[in-house]
């Protein structure tokens, strides 16, 4: 009978552990939902719409070898939470754009469905979402030796700036504006395991599965919600950054180049009776100041000179 209480108690026991187990990680599993959400709400909003935006992924794409999705959709959260931008896709519903555009451009539209040439908005910035790179080995490999296959090392491996091991990730983010490609703002974020404070249901058992579908597996494994608060931290840091970008980024950007179309002349007043400063021959580039009189456009050559020339003789460059 004792060995018999003995067991029974020991039975009783670990299903008290298991049930005690079970419901903290359920408490613990709201805690990392609330923590995410406090830290998105916690995202600065801008004081005026910058422009519009396209996220592009890098091309490493750091997040396979972690069985993540692309952080994409994860950044346009935060984008829209920040009212910063109008968000582009350049992403699936870009391309699922472009079947449509071929089915009108070969007439297999309904008559009068208004699409054609000309109304894809440009993108003013570009979102790059990236990891920080490190040259580290410590416990695995780098990212160079992990792309397109499965983690090696065992859980200790360091992906870039992802240690799996110790659950840290330090991210980048960066900023260009498509018509200079001058770098407006690049800002790290970092998280750890220690920020969220427990562990995660389940574990990494959404690793190498099929059910990694848009960015749940951010939510559903520990990686994916440090990398989750580590994009949060360097989006918030980001938005602090751009304020002093203009609200118009088209006009503030340079004007296009252009070529002669024709030879003509470059004067130093908008008449053709003004001094000659320079010939110009077809093709020759000439960059527009933005001053302009009637047809005449100031500009400059490729050496400095400066002076007026007839926009009829003009094309934009290619």
């Amino acid at each position: 009978m004792r060995i018999a209480d003995s067991i029974r108690a020991a039975l009783l026991g670990a299903a008290a552990v298991t049930m005690t187990f079970g419901i903290t990680s359920q408490a613990q599993a709201e805690s990392a939902y609330d923590k995410q959400q406090r830290k998105e709400a916690e995202i600065p909003n801008c004081t005026h719409l910058i422009g519009t935006l396209a996220v592009h992924e890098p091309e490493n794409k750091w997040w396979e070898p972690l069985g993540l999705e692309s952080p994409e959709a994860l950044l346009k959260v935060f984008v829209q939470h920040s009212h910063c931008f109008r968000l582009l896709d350049r992403g699936k519903g870009f391309a699922a754009v472009q079947q449509e555009r071929e089915l009108a451009g070969s007439g297999e539209l309904q008559q009068g469905s208004n699409m054609g040439k000309g109304q894809i908005m440009a993108a003013d910035y570009v979102l790059v979402p990236d990891i920080v790179s490190k040259n580290n080995n410590a416990g695995g490999t780098n990212v160079g030796g992990l792309l397109g296959g499965l983690v090696g090392g065992g859980v200790g491996a360091v992906l870039g700036g992802i240690n799996i091991h110790s659950q840290t990730a330090d991210v980048v983010l960066t900023i260009t504006n498509v018509r200079t490609t001058e770098q407006e703002a690049m800002e790290e974020g970092h998280s750890s395991k220690t920020d969220l404070g427990f562990g995660v249901a389940g574990g990494w058992g959404n690793f190498g599965g099929g059910g990694a579908l848009g960015i749940s597996n951010y939510q559903n494994t520990e990686i994916g919600q440090v990398v989750t608060l580590a994009y949060i931290d360097a989006y918030t840091k980001l938005v602090n950054d751009l304020g002093g970008l203009s609200a118009n980024a088209s006009a503030s950007a340079p004007s296009q180049s252009v070529t002669m179309l024709k030879p003509g002349h470059l004067y130093s007043k908008p008449s053709p009776k003004s001094r000659v400063v320079r010939t110009l021959a077809v093709g020759m580039m000439l960059y527009p100041t933005g001053e302009k009189d009637g047809i005449w456009w100031e500009v400059k050559d490729e050496l400095g000179n400066q002076g007026w020339v007839s926009s009829v003789l003009l094309e934009l460059a290619h």
